[in-house]
């Protein structure tokens, strides 16, 4: 039995990008396949790190996991605008009842990371998503000083984004991935 999670993710400065390769090693230890994809950037001028997300991709990942920096509070344009361009597989119910979590980054501790994940919480919502956050039995939550929130994986980058991914945030993407990966194969093989 196989599962492919997908992890999509719109990073400016690589956060946000760091997150979804650690992420997707906890997908890895679960024993499910990590898929990264990037959404296309609003401006010419940025290169992403990792192919652009596909339409085909939504239809076939087993699991959604969705990345953004915050930008006022809110998840960045270029992200908001590929959500835009999903009605059709809204209409079509390619994402109905599949696994989806967010993770994100900011400059700041009270940067808006909260109310930026659960923002980008909405479109799996409507989508028919099965939201999964962070449970407290992740030591991690209790002990971090920089990101993490029960909500999704979370970093401060500092203003000068070059905040390295702290321990605690290293160990939750870890969990999320993880714990993502399981609940996927768990409800792909109940349907077998």
């Amino acid at each position: 039995m196989s599962a492919s999670v997908l992890i999509l993710y719109y990073s400016k400065h690589g956060s946000v990008a760091r997150l979804a390769e650690k992420i997707a090693i906890g997908v890895g230890q679960a024993g499910a396949e990590a898929i990264i994809r990037s959404v296309q950037p609003l401006s010419q001028d940025e290169e992403p790190e990792h192919a652009i997300v596909q339409a085909a991709d939504l239809k076939r990942c087993d699991a959604l996991i969705v990345g953004s920096p915050v930008r006022f509070g809110v998840m960045a344009a270029p992200l908001k605008a590929f959500w835009d361009q999903t009605s059709f597989e809204w209409i079509r119910g390619d994402l109905i009842d599949k696994p989806a979590g967010v993770f994100t980054s900011s400059g700041s501790m009270h940067g808006g990371n909260e109310s930026t994940l659960l923002g980008m919480m909405l479109p799996l919502l409507h989508h028919g998503m099965l939201l999964c956050g962070i449970p407290y039995s992740e030591s991690a939550l209790n002990s971090t000083e920089q990101g993490g929130t029960p909500y999704g994986p979370s970093h401060v980058s500092g203003m000068s984004g070059n905040k390295p991914i702290s321990r605690d945030e290293h160990q939750l993407c870890l969990a999320f991935g993880q714990r993502i990966a399981t609940l996927t194969l768990q409800l792909i093989s109940g349907k077998q």
